[in-house]
């Protein structure tokens, strides 16, 4: 199983029946043996370009655990479903986000080592 994180935007005119349109979508995953770990509803947002005729779109991000072969019944079947307008599917590297996420650490851990020696410096220098 490989980690996948999909992005799918909706068509607006759903913003009512969101829910059966987001069933719809997470039936597709199960169907196809995917597990879905998390969704991430950005609510509807102006399109870059117009898709459809439609300016505006509603964006939904799911991160989700799938085998390599279901990958391509997924596109298949989001292509022909009505509700939605686009998608994409990642596969994230998780090697980089790990690294980039323990250097984001490192640079805090020494901004606040840097921030105490200024705060003991201010005190007694009497700032």
């Amino acid at each position: 199983m490989n980690q996948y994180e999909i992005a799918v935007v909706f068509d607006p005119s759903l913003e009512v029946g969101l829910d059966k349109a987001t069933e719809r979508v997470e039936k597709i995953f199960k169907d196809n043996d995917g597990k879905v770990k998390n969704v991430d509803n950005w609510g509807k947002r102006k399109l870059a370009y117009p898709i459809k005729k439609q300016e505006h779109g509603i964006y939904v991000f799911y991160t989700l655990d799938l085998p390599p072969q279901s990958v391509a019944k997924i596109e298949s079947t989001l292509n022909i479903t009505e509700e939605v307008i686009r998608f994409l599917i990642v596969r994230p590297d998780l090697k980089k986000i790990a690294k980039a996420t323990a250097a984001q650490e490192e640079r805090k851990a020494k901004a606040a080592a840097r921030g105490d020696r200024t705060s003991d410096s201010d005190e007694e220098q009497g700032v």
